[in-house]
């Protein structure tokens, strides 16, 4: 008869999860028994559990199905809790499989033990703890349902070691019918009158649209009713950044001239997005809580819709449904839309995305290292981040277009880059992976690279070495000017690192080295390139100028 763990495997396999991110414990070698010898499961051995998560969490991006971490109770529970709340920010499908204590010692405050309800219970959908191996097959059916129905999310599964080698004489779950919510057709007849009457309509495009044919309804949806596009927080790879109606991103504080003109809108459809803090600059835009302009919210979780902004529509349907059910425009709309409004908006990103320059004499302002990777960028190129400040001119200046991808942690999440990038080259082993990561960032997670060293993946990793945790520097100088406490650090040789790792290693010092990096990203192997980055390019100005007159 099969195990608990079996049944594990089984289920996810039936539904399509076809590789395993994990850090081996011994209260989870009964799953990993399970996992041996399986042709149709790829289990990657990881060096810590949160890049073990990380990697999930990128693989669920671009693979569309749930990520999948296995972890062991207690510490590796806890290593493994970014990646829940990661998932939970970042809206990704994704379970988290923790080998827990035997059963006989559940909340008996056992070696290692957690009550994982508890611990998780804030930021994951669900958590579930199983203690009849004749359960399994249904609370993984529940798990992958949760996970990825509505807004996608984390959720935590605990077994408990000796349930995962107990006999059961359950059988794996196929696939259920997708819950689909279909929008009501009084409120597309409404949406389609507002929409032609409209003379500054704008959306919001969201993650929602990050799936299979999502892309292309958008670009579908805007062109046919002349409607400029702004996307949420972090996800420019929507659509293409210099097509005439991509207005630009939502980010952590956007120009008051941009936001100047977003908020002169009459009708805001809000179109498989969040409105999350960032994505509407501190709540506000629109503003709280009846907004100025009619907002019309469209997203598959009704939990999402009115927990800040009154909708003058709420339609709880996916974004790619709601476009397919409304059907084109009654006739030209030339006539109703406001085009010196659209083109202004237009000029204003393009302002935006365009390179500063920067007089710095302590080394190369990163920001020309963004710009000469945008100009070179392959059509079919992953980029993952790091956080950061180093990675800011990425999401401002990289003229994304898909199938180009980017693999960013909405949550702010440090240590993600490195982990995406080896995930996204396991995805995705024919296309470019360029991974942008700072040194903080790097020592958190760059240990993952021995996974690439294990699956030879040719890999482009560009470090940024300025021995500072840059984004709160920037914060410290503004609230704190010249009073640098917590923010340096010392680094270790990471040239060495590099090169220990397999990679080809090159030191780029100055602005003027900077000339052979196209050359570098184009070559075949893996490449490690550490750029010595100026700090003195981002730092805000009232520090620089206390500086020179000490």
């Amino acid at each position: 008869m099969p195990t608990a763990g079996d049944v594990i495997v089984e289920c996810l396999a039936a539904h399509g999860v076809d590789r395993i991110f994990c850090v081996p414990g011994e209260s989870y070698l009964g799953l990993l028994d399970a996992l041996h010898g399986r042709a149709d499961i790829d289990t990657v051995v990881c060096r810590h559990e949160s890049g073990a998560g990380f990697m999930a969490l990128a693989d669920a991006r671009l693979s569309g199905r749930v990520g999948v971490a296995c972890v062991s109770r207690g510490p590796g529970a806890s290593n493994a809790a970014i990646a829940v709340h990661t998932a939970e920010q970042d809206g990704v499908p994704f379970i988290l499989l923790v080998g827990q204590v035997a059963s006989r010692d559940v909340r008996r405050t056992a070696f290692q033990e957690i009550d994982y309800g508890q611990m998780f219970g804030s930021i994951a959908k669900w958590t579930a703890e199983v203690t009849d191996p004749d359960r399994m097959a249904e609370t993984m059916l529940r798990a992958i349902q949760v996970a990825t129905s509505g807004q996608p999310g984390p959720v935590v599964v605990a077994v408990p070691e000796d349930v995962l080698t107990a006999e059961t004489g359950s059988k794996a779950v196929s696939p259920q019918a997708p819950v689909k919510a279909a929008p009501d057709p009084a409120d597309l007849a409404t949406l389609h009158r507002w929409l032609s009457e409209a003379r500054r309509p704008l959306v919001i495009a969201g993650a929602n649209l990050d799936r299979p044919g999502g892309r292309q309804a958008l670009l579908g949806f805007v062109e046919q009713w002349e409607v400029p596009a702004v996307v949420s927080f972090r996800n420019q790879d929507l659509m293409d950044n210099a097509h005439r109606l991509y207005a630009g991103d939502m980010g952590l504080a956007n120009p008051p001239a941009q936001m100047a003109l977003l908020r002169e809108t009459d009708l805001l459809i809000v179109l498989g997005a969040r409105l999350t803090d960032i994505t509407t600059q501190g709540y506000t835009f629109p503003s709280l809580v009846r907004p100025d302009q009619r907002l019309v919210h469209i997203y598959p979780d009704h939990g999402v819709i009115g927990t800040h902004f009154a909708a003058d529509l709420a339609i709880g349907c996916g974004a790619q449904a709601a476009i397919a059910a409304l059907g084109p425009p009654p006739a030209p709309l030339v006539a109703s839309r406001d085009r010196a409004w659209r083109e202004r908006l237009k000029a204003e990103q393009q302002a935006i995305a365009t390179p500063r320059r920067f007089q710095a004499d302590d080394g190369v302002p990163f920001e020309d290292v963004v710009a000469l990777i945008a100009r070179d960028l392959p059509d079919d190129a992953i980029i993952t981040l790091d956080a950061g400040t180093f990675a800011a001119p990425a999401y401002r200046i990289i003229p994304f277009r898909p199938p180009q991808r980017l693999l960013a942690p909405i949550s702010g999440a440090m240590g993600f880059g490195v982990p995406a990038a080896v995930a996204a080259a396991l995805r995705e082993p024919a296309r470019p992976v360029i991974c942008l990561v700072g040194d903080g960032g790097f020592l958190m997670t760059g240990s993952e690279l021995a996974v690439a060293i294990e699956r030879r993946l040719p890999l482009k990793v560009i470090v940024s070495e300025n021995r500072i945790y840059g984004s709160i520097r920037i914060h410290q100088e503004r609230d704190y000017p010249g009073r640098v406490s917590g923010t340096s650090f010392a680094n270790p040789d990471f040239e060495l690192i590099g090169r220990a790792f397999g990679f080809n290693v090159t030191r780029i010092r100055s602005t003027g080295e900077l000339a052979g990096l196209p050359a570098i990203l184009a070559r075949p192997g893996p490449e490690f390139v550490v750029v010595d980055t100026s700090v003195k390019a981002i730092l805000p100005k009232p520090a620089l100028a206390g500086r020179a007159a000490e």
